[in-house]
């Protein structure tokens, strides 16, 4: 198999502040690979917080010098990469994936056994800004099902300002901002705004502080779910946060790619925890594919596509919060531009 490797820059409509920072464009990277007359796609997008950057991405994937031609042995061209970042590795995995379906000429949630309807509404993202302008874009946007990015300086001015706002169904991402005081303070306070979870209110790394604070907010009455993102990359983490969360947050540039995604999602089954599918922001080339596990999750957080202004793939569909997948074979994913350059 062929691999080519292209830079993608992904124009926001809106400048994106998280508590990690924030950004106007992200910077990509586009895999192409081809054997005979089937190409199939992988997108690498930059996880900032795990140290990730297009160039440093572009150079790990370049040390992928070539690949079996039997794209039916995934595990085994998979298992024989080298060390990749998992943003890298999940490029790889995409691309295998979208020329098996192409080789069998289904989509790849048919290969999955899976049913592409009916599935759950996806969130719209708002990110950092006054609590008035957060407002503003939740009243403009017009979203059933809203996630608010949080700080640990006014996330209950944000949340108020927001709920005011909207009645759409909320939930929060501290994105690590808080310790775990913090949070025990904090978190009680927003349960009165109706929220559905919150995520990632902790630094990484830590699953016994996950299980103090859940521990300590039921002891409070306090009943909101709490999920982990930051600190699950693979189902290694999944199970290491048994108990300690009510839920993990499986996004395919964390795990590797759709693989060991699917090993997340069904050992946090096991587990007895809720999944949130997400996603970083990436084309609907990246969206897509993991939209093909959405019928195996609880929520979705897939709103990548609807955050840039260029993007240059044609794939999931969206009629307000609702997704559809397409019915083409692999991944569905086609290219609308070049977007290779």
């Amino acid at each position: 198999m062929k691999l080519s490797l292209f830079s993608l820059t992904l124009q926001l409509h809106n400048t994106f502040r998280v508590a990690h920072g924030a950004s106007e464009e992200r910077r990509n990277v586009l895999l192409r690979l081809q054997t005979g007359n089937l190409t199939g796609y992988g997108e690498a997008a930059a996880v900032f917080y795990y140290g990730d950057a297009q160039e440093s991405l572009t150079a790990a994937l370049q040390t992928v010098d070539s690949l079996p031609n039997d794209i039916f042995a995934l595990e085994e061209i998979l298992n024989g990469l080298p060390p990749l970042p998992p943003a890298a590795r999940a490029a790889v995995d995409m691309a295998l994936h979208d020329l098996w379906g192409k080789r069998l000429k289904q989509p790849l949630y048919r290969l999955l056994g899976l049913s592409p309807s009916p599935l759950p509404l996806t969130s719209f993202t708002i990110g950092l800004d006054t609590p008035e302008r957060m407002a503003a874009l939740a009243r403009e946007q017009k979203y059933p099902l809203i996630k608010i990015k949080l700080d640990a300086f006014h996330p209950e001015a944000q949340v108020a300002a927001i709920r005011q706002a909207t009645d759409a169904r909320l939930r929060v991402d501290a994105n690590a901002a808080w310790s775990a005081a913090q949070a025990l303070e904090i978190i009680p306070r927003l349960e009165k705004y109706n929220l559905e979870l919150v995520e990632q209110p902790l630094p990484s790394g830590d699953p016994q502080a996950y299980a103090w604070l859940r521990q300590n907010l039921r002891a409070k009455g306090v009943s909101l779910p709490i999920f982990a993102d930051e600190s699950v990359r693979n189902a290694r983490d999944v199970a290491a946060h048994a108990g300690a969360v009510d839920g993990v947050v499986i996004k395919l540039m964390k795990t590797g790619g759709l693989r060991e995604a699917l090993r997340a999602i069904h050992t946090a089954r096991a587990c007895g925890m809720q999944i949130m599918l997400s996603c970083m922001i990436e084309s609907s080339l990246g969206v897509t594919a993991a939209a093909h596990l959405a019928p195996l999750c609880d929520f979705l957080d897939l709103d990548g596509p609807l955050l840039i202004a260029n993007d240059p793939f044609d794939g999931l569909r969206y009629a307000g919060a609702a997704l559809s997948l397409p019915d083409r074979p692999g991944l569905g994913a086609r290219p609308v531009t070049s977007g290779e350059g």
